[in-house]
């Protein structure tokens, strides 16, 4: 049967051969063999043996193709610069939290208690003596994943009240803040914008000038800044282009002063085997005017254009972390037609000696410094609006220190450093154009306001700070700096304090909160011309270090409602933040804040 099975095949496979095409007949030929065999098999004598099925399992190993790598950019303990920590002070001052940041601490065991309920926005508001009201808002709503819109309000004043002055002291800040955030999957993006209004008065003036009722009658001596900006930035993700940010900014007075500036930064990083190269850009330019110079009628115009690029190459070992990098800039003085090219240097290095006991840190970085009006107002609400601007070259600032844990809740951080600097703003006292008897053409013409002036400086700097927690309620700090400042050609470094200090306290519970913080301020000089005198005759004022102490607290009614209260200048403390310019005494206020959800 099979010997005839082959032959019809064979046949059939001819016949194909004239009335098929090729694939056909390969097809057809396949398909009757496999039925041959098919056929073949049945006829075979059935085997004896039962068939069992055996299930091989061989295991999974896997292969370098099978694996994909997982970016990552890991956080490592690279060197900052120490700053100084800037403390400002003002008729109502405010604390300022400290600037350091302690190493991490070791994991401990999780002790599960009620998570405290967050709220995304809140209003608070108060009231003080010398007639201070304090209202503050924050707004938002949103989809965490996907956008973010916000509105910040606060307003902050006072109708003054120090005794025996011939002027108003009142003040008034007004401030509101909006934005927009967009989250998607490749990129972030976010727009800014805002309005301030800050309101000071003129009214430190000299104490030995006897000034007439007519001359005071005469003068208008409210000056307002008006602040407006609109911004924003981008960030993308796994891409070598990091994002960008911009900002617009104009700044104008109550005496027809204007400032316009416009900044960009775009960021760029790419790696390199193991390590990241990036490097920032930087267009800034800025453009203003004064009505008038002090001593006459003419203008002030100033403006600057300067393109920057700030590569760094980082370089991160086990225990070691160096920062190779420098900042070029190419400056254009837009309005004498100048140009200059600068170049800092921008290397730091962090070497962990005792793992979070003893880091080491050291570094050389300099910077170009664009003075500007804004920050001037913000440094001295007090200066005239008369000022020469120029930039500061700073052309290095050397340091050496060290940071870590003295014990497992104890943390330092100290620093010692050399600063050279050219054009160095400094602040000193406008030569009076009145002797008590003579009106003057602007409030600030009365010995009662203040210039800028530069100098080349060099100063040898101290920062040290220490941090205690000593519970998870109760925590501790204080911080120092000193400064031994050396001018090429001005007497003294005006208005610069050689010693600032801090010491701060905080306590929490579930229930009350408390703090407190004491600020301390070395002594200052000033350079005082008086009226109708020489620059040569001016005589050197010390205006008396001062210690202010701050204190805060309040209470916890729920997880909605807080209430709050603040006492600033507790010592009461008749002290001078510039020459003649005396600050509120004892100030108390107090106030409540809810939060809630839209």
């Amino acid at each position: 049967m099979m010997t005839s099975l082959l032959n019809t095949t064979f046949k059939l496979c001819k016949l194909s051969t004239f009335k098929l095409k090729p694939m056909r007949k390969l097809l057809i030929t396949s398909i009757l063999i496999l039925a041959a065999c098919v056929s073949y098999s049945q006829e075979t004598k059935t085997d004896t043996l039962k068939t069992e099925e055996i299930l091989v399992v061989k295991p999974y190993t896997p292969t370098i193709s099978d694996a994909f790598k997982v970016k990552s950019n890991p956080l490592t303990d690279t060197v900052t610069t120490i700053q100084k920590e800037k403390v400002n002070y003002s008729i109502f001052s405010i604390p300022v939290a400290s600037t350091f940041t302690p190493s991490k601490g070791k994991a401990k065991g999780v002790v599960k208690e009620p998570k405290e309920r967050l709220f995304e926005n809140y209003i608070s508001a108060g009231f003080g003596n010398f007639t201070s009201p304090l209202f503050e808002a924050y707004l938002h709503t949103g989809d965490a994943r996907y956008s973010d819109l916000g509105i910040f309000i606060n307003h902050h004043s006072s109708e003054g009240g120090i005794k025996d002055l011939l002027l108003n002291d009142n003040f008034a800040d007004t401030k509101i803040d909006g934005y927009y955030k967009q989250f998607d999957k490749y990129y972030n993006w976010q727009i800014n914008a805002g309005v301030q209004r800050k309101l000071y008065n003129y009214y430190g003036l000299p104490s030995d000038v006897l000034f007439d009722d007519a001359v005071i009658n005469s003068m208008d001596e409210k000056q307002i800044y008006k602040n407006i900006y609109v911004g924003g930035k981008v960030s993308f993700e796994d891409s070598f282009f990091q994002g960008a940010t911009a900002e617009l900014i104009n700044f104008s007075d109550n005496y027809n002063s204007n400032e316009f500036r416009l900044t960009v930064k775009p960021k760029l990083e790419f790696p390199i085997s193991t390590e990241l190269i990036n490097g920032e850009f930087l267009i800034d330019l800025i453009n203003g005017k004064f009505k008038q110079n002090y001593n006459t009628t003419d203008d002030i115009k100033y403006s600057f254009l300067n393109l920057g690029f700030n590569p760094n190459f980082e370089v991160l070992r086990e225990n070691l972390t160096v920062n190779l990098g420098a900042k070029l800039y190419y400056s254009s003085d837009l309005e004498n037609k100048t140009n200059t090219f600068y170049a800092y240097p921008n290397v730091t290095a962090s070497l962990k000696l005792v793992d979070e006991v003893f880091i080491l840190v050291a570094g050389a970085t300099g910077d170009l410094v664009q003075n500007n009006y804004r920050n001037f107002s913000n440094e001295n609400p007090y200066i005239s609006p008369t000022l020469n601007m120029l930039q500061t070259d700073k052309q290095y600032k050397a340091f050496v220190g060290a940071k870590g844990k003295l014990a497992s809740n104890i943390g330092y951080n100290f620093m010692v450093s050399h600063t050279n600097e050219k054009n160095k703003p400094l602040f000193v006292q406008n030569q009076t154009k009145t002797d008590g008897t003579i009106n003057v053409a602007n409030a600030y013409e009365a010995g009662n306001s203040f210039g800028v002036i530069y100098d080349s400086i060099k100063t040898l700097g101290f920062f040290g700070e220490l941090t205690i927690n000593a519970s998870k309620e109760f925590n501790f700090g204080g911080t120092i700096n000193y400064a031994n400042y050396t001018t090429e050609t001005e007497l003294e470094a005006w208005n610069l304090p050689d010693i600032t200090a801090t010491i701060s306290a905080d306590y929490q519970n579930k229930s009350w909160f408390a703090g407190a913080k004491l600020f301390y301020n070395g002594q200052t000089k000033d350079f005082v011309i008086p009226y109708g005198q020489p620059s040569t005759a001016g005589i050197i004022i010390e205006n008396d270090s001062y210690m202010d102490l701050n204190l805060n607290g309040g209470y916890i009614f729920s997880d909605r409602l807080t209430a709050f209260a603040k006492v600033n200048n507790a010592l009461g403390k008749k002290y001078q933040s510039f020459v003649n310019y005396q600050v509120q005494t004892l100030q108390i206020l107090a106030g409540i804040t809810y939060k809630f959800d839209l």
